[in-house]
């Protein structure tokens, strides 16, 4: 048996809450803050996201809904409250601030936009609110990051700007449909952007490493090695912004993209299509197989690891797509220059100074021709990503 707590946001009887609370439960009971019970079904579950709809059935009319917020009017260092029921003590209500915006890249869900607050939050207040001064829900909490497994002043709540479109597709649909570009993207460097020939000072903008044949990407023109700058006309940030805003995009909308393309700027447009479901992206039909060329040492800074062609095992065990080719490093040397790069066991390298790497004997051509101290960039996809 498991406890968390939830937001009513619809008059209706839908409640908003997390997935992981209500994830393989077979009964569900809702507790109200004037002693009602009520007995509860699942409208939808995103685990994308950790959210969750369900729904009671009205006895008395309907039920008071929570007003939502607006995401763009926060500011770090306003004031909210953390609704819940921690340890199972109900109608609790702490205070605290929004420490940060817009947290992303913390390992909690796949798609994340989280506001970070110092309110407590405890076991218990999952599915909660966290709210403004107005009363307004403007996140629904979520995580912590804790020692002790109690609140230490970090805590996690997923962001109105996502929870709202969340919830009112599980409403309308029981599922939630995502947009999709069709690209594998990665994180532009300082040493990245300068080889692909950012202009100095120019801040954000993500890499495309990947482009699925076939998908709207490669429909729309967009090539591997282009620098995605802005989409719809607003500035990329990074690969978590990038990833909210077109999952967030309405399937078959045109939006343009603003791409730095071998140091010149262009716009191509692009209509987006259904993200397929995770075992379709990772499933593209059998690989053969290549089998591993005699390969000299490397006299350069490419000599501190071993690659290998891409086996089955390789993809079972590093989760590397069917589509994806390259060579995969089987070794990483210690204290060498490709670990210092933060080169992994598992990486795929897809490109060598800009030049494409599908076999051994490409990757073996290419980098027997960097220079002893010439720098090399490698283009990496690590776990489909």
């Amino acid at each position: 048996m498991s406890a968390g707590s939830g937001v009513i946001i619809d008059s209706r009887g839908y409640i908003l809450t997390n997935n992981h609370v209500v994830e393989d439960a077979s009964d569900i009971k809702v507790s109200f803050h004037d002693g009602r019970e009520m007995s509860a079904t699942v409208v939808g579950t995103d685990p994308k996201t950790d959210l969750a709809v369900i729904k009671v059935k009205l006895e008395n009319g309907p039920l008071p809904s929570v007003a939502w917020g607006e995401y763009a009017s926060l500011r770090v260092g306003d004031v909210v409250l953390a609704l819940g029921s921690p340890f199972g003590l109900r109608n609790t209500v702490s205070l605290g601030i929004i420490s940060a915006l817009g947290r992303g890249s913390v390992g909690i869900t796949e798609y994340e936009d989280f506001i970070q607050t110092d309110a407590a939050i405890n076991p218990g207040n999952s599915g909660g609110a966290l709210v403004n001064m107005k009363g307004e829900l403007i996140g629904i909490n979520t995580a912590i990051f804790s020692r002790t497994g109690g609140s230490e002043g970090v805590g996690f709540a997923i962001a109105v700007s996502i929870a709202k479109d969340i919830a009112a597709s599980l409403i309308e649909t029981g599922k939630v449909v995502r947009g999709w570009m069709g690209v594998a993207i990665q994180e532009l460097t300082p040493a990245l952007a300068q080889s692909f020939q950012l202009p100095e000072g120019r801040q954000g903008g993500v890499l495309i490493s990947e482009v699925h044949e076939d998908g709207p990407s490669a429909k729309a023109g967009l090539q591997r090695g282009d620098v995605i700058l802005e989409y719809g006309g607003e500035t990329v940030k990074d690969v978590n912004h990038l990833r909210n805003i077109v999952a967030r995009t309405k399937v078959g909308k045109k939006k343009e993209i603003k791409v730095l393309r071998e140091g010149k700027e262009t716009v191509l447009t692009l209509e987006l299509g259904e993200r397929p479901s995770d075992q379709a992206l990772a499933k593209n039909g059998p690989v053969e197989e290549e089998k591993a060329p005699a390969m000299e040492k490397l006299d350069n800074v490419l000599s501190g690891m071993t690659v290998a062609p891409i086996s089955g095992e390789h993809r079972s065990e590093f989760n590397i797509p069917e589509q994806i080719k390259g060579v995969v490093v089987s070794k990483v040397e210690s204290g060498s220059a490709v670990e210092a790069a933060g080169i992994q066991i598992g990486d795929v390298i897809q490109e060598v100074s800009r030049q494409s790497v599908k076999t051994i004997d490409d990757f073996k051509q290419i980098a027997s021709k960097i220079a002893k101290d010439e720098l090399a960039v490698l283009l990496v996809n690590r776990r489909g990503n």
